[in-house]
């Protein structure tokens, strides 16, 4: 059997299938995007990182620069900000386990685009019910801090806990991400 590092490999070092869906969750620089990257080591098969970002400051180029850098360079690179549902489905059907990175700068573009939010988040539900190979998702948990003072930050706000109980139920396996270390919330 083959033998490979990584998250995704038991004691005995033999690798064990990816979840059909997987949700990292953690605040700003937890370490959870490049937890999630290490789960992906135990994949054989071909790997596409779906960025959502879209990269409007000088501060959003270093971040995805710094991104960029850490992963191999076999990975495929899919931005992506708006039509993820179709997007992960597509990419799955092609073979490809898929990392999204992330759903809190999804949720973001789809505000700003002004689209219906529990509308696409329903069409990426239903996706994720269709795709035909592993999905991990990152996201952010901002409601553990101050409630914002103005209206659409809290629309944020509510919207990112909505969607994150939404893809928590939806997944095998969710993981929450402090100071770098994985908490196991379901399996």
């Amino acid at each position: 059997m083959a033998r490979r590092q990584g998250h995704g490999a038991g004691q005995t070092g033999l690798i064990t299938p990816l979840p059909a869906v997987t949700l990292v969750l953690g605040g700003a620089r937890s370490g959870k995007s490049s937890y999630a990257e290490t789960l992906l080591d135990s994949h054989i098969g071909r790997r596409v990182y779906v960025a959502t970002a879209e990269v409007r400051d000088d501060e959003m180029a270093e971040r995805v620069k710094l991104h960029q850098a850490r992963r191999d360079p076999d990975w495929g690179l899919v931005e992506e900000p708006l039509a993820l549902a179709d997007r992960l489905v597509a990419e799955t059907e092609k073979g490809a386990a898929v990392l999204v990175d992330c759903l809190t700068l999804w949720l973001t573009n789809v505000m700003l685009a002004e689209r219906d939010v529990a509308r696409e988040c329903a069409d990426l539900d239903a996706a994720l019910g269709q795709c035909g190979g592993p999905v991990i998702l990152v996201a952010n948990e901002v409601g553990l801090g101050i409630v914002p003072d103005n209206r659409l930050a809290r629309d944020f706000r509510d919207h990112a806990g909505r969607l994150n109980q939404r893809m928590a139920a939806r997944a095998d396996h969710v993981v929450f991400i402090a100071a770098g270390l994985p908490l196991a919330l379901k399996r």
